[in-house]
């Protein structure tokens, strides 16, 4: 079903498109988003499936300018009398709509960008894996494999998480002549395993469901919370720090959000400042939607507006490179579409998704970090230099004190140690930090970056990082368990 489900998508776009034209007239213009989403998901809780769900979904936006003023409308209603109504609602909103002066136009035609995986060629090519029709097809029973091998990996501890698959097909069309199509299908694990009050966490995105390893990931989670029992408080102050891949990609994430959102900048509310040295020399940034050599193709060569996706370099050697745009605020800051539109960018901001922190190869592993508290392939080598400072497995809880510097609050989850001349000496009680994030990135700052990068899924989102682990020379420790 998978292989013909984007040319359904395409047809029924050009089909909306074809009643604007009749029921609006030439002056109209339009722009048409099908999605076809199906989402599977397995959740477990103390350590048993409690929750398998599936849906499917064919949902059908249309956003239209006519005579200066614009609206929008979608329906789930796919059959011709759904796609009328739909077409005749959005008209007859726009005609009472206020006056939008910030309207963009169309995306002009254009090829997308194809990587292996929208090629559909289900192979590795240079440009990413290709498209799993295996994912896309999963069943509930191979979830449920892997959250059995999770549980069972972790040795009677008490475990819960999910598993989940996504297959998503797609299209776009335009009155201005743009029309695409694409598919994509993820797969996302996570979970945690938890004694006597301590939790460790393992987690993982990939493009195949065949690459998640319950038992890898269960054992992982198990060690971290077997390692974290009975700890130590620490002092607030700052404090050098190994943050492993889980806690880096919050960084990416705020980062994109509220770093590298053109509107934010043309808006004078972000940190970025294009063309200069932000970031320490070894901070190299990219949102690669389309994939690379060492990742899987993330999502749909397109963006909400038709405009072809492609990889953007935000951050090069630690200089500021680029931020993201959709049509509205490219016209704004008189800059060209990166493909970022989404349905909320023109309100909330066009966002990366699908950023990655380049890694950077190191010399030799150094002496083993000891203890029992298993390390990120590469954490490892940054934890055995550091004097005296923490190893952290996860922030969460994260929220924006100052938009403008990004000035953080959150807390640690999931696992904190003190390192001592390399080697890990306590678990550490969960701890409160307020930080800025381009600042803790600045130069001078980042001491090392992880050999690896290891990708990792939003949790509450569409959008996926790729993350090595990251020393850097001070981190803000604001409060500890007691305060």
């Amino acid at each position: 079903m998978s292989e013909m489900r984007s040319a359904d998508e395409l047809e029924l776009a050009v089909r909306v498109v074809e009643l604007v034209r009749e029921l609006g007239g030439s002056g109209c213009e339009a722009e048409v988003n099908v999605r076809h989403e199906a989402e599977a998901l397995t959740r477990f809780a103390n350590s048993a499936i409690h929750q398998n769900v599936a849906s499917a979904t064919t949902d059908v936006r249309l956003r239209l300018h006519t005579d200066g003023r614009t609206a929008g409308g979608s329906t789930t209603l796919t059959g011709p009398d759904g796609l009328r109504t739909l077409v005749e609602r959005t008209l007859a909103a726009a005609r009472v709509s206020p006056a939008d002066r910030s309207w963009p136009g169309l995306a002009p035609p254009a090829p997308p960008r194809l990587s292996a995986g929208h090629a559909g060629s289900g192979e590795r090519s240079g440009l990413g894996f290709g498209f799993d029709e295996a994912t896309a097809r999963a069943d509930p029973a191979e979830r449920a494999a892997r959250v059995r091998d999770f549980v069972e990996a972790a040795g009677g501890l008490e475990t819960a998480g999910y598993c989940r698959t996504l297959f998503v097909s797609a299209a776009f069309a335009n009155s201005a002549g743009q029309a695409v199509h694409g598919r994509t299908a993820e797969a996302a694990m996570d979970g945690i395993a938890r004694t006597a009050g301590a939790d460790g966490v393992a987690r993982l995105a990939a493009a195949r469901l065949a690459d998640l390893d319950g038992a890898v990931l269960g054992a992982r989670a198990a060690a971290k919370a077997r390692a974290a029992v009975g700890p130590i408080e620490l002092p607030p102050g700052e404090y050098e720090v190994v943050l492993e891949p889980e806690a880096v990609s919050d960084l990416l994430k705020n980062l994109a959000v509220f770093g590298f959102d053109g509107r934010a900048h043309h808006q004078r509310q972000s940190f970025a400042e294009p063309g200069k040295e932000q970031f320490d020399p070894s901070v190299t940034m990219v949102d690669e939607p389309l994939g690379s050599r060492e990742e899987p193709a993330a999502d749909l060569p397109f963006d909400d507006e038709g405009t072809p996706r492609r990889a953007l370099v935000l951050v090069r050697d630690g200089v500021t490179a680029a931020v993201t745009h959709d049509r509205t605020s490219a016209a704004l800051a008189g800059a060209e579409s990166t493909g970022h539109a989404s349905p909320s960018s023109r309100s909330w901001g066009p966002h990366a998704r699908h950023v990655r922190l380049e890694a950077v190869p190191v010399s030799g592993n150094g002496p083993p970090a000891g203890g029992t508290a298993p390390i990120a392939d590469s954490a490892r080598p940054l934890v055995a230099r550091m004097r005296r400072g923490l190893l952290v497995t996860d922030l969460w809880y994260t929220r924006v004190l100052d938009p403008k510097t990004l000035v953080i609050t959150g807390l640690t989850r999931n696992g904190v140690w003190l390192v001592e001349d390399g080697e890990i000496t306590a678990p550490v009680s969960n701890l409160r930090f307020t930080q800025s994030y381009p600042r803790a990135l600045a130069p001078g700052r980042v001491l090392g970056i992880g050999a690896s990068t290891v990708l990792l899924p939003e949790l509450w989102g569409r959008a996926r990082y790729g993350a090595p682990a990251l020393h850097l020379a001070a981190w803000n420790i604001t409060g500890n368990a007691s305060g």
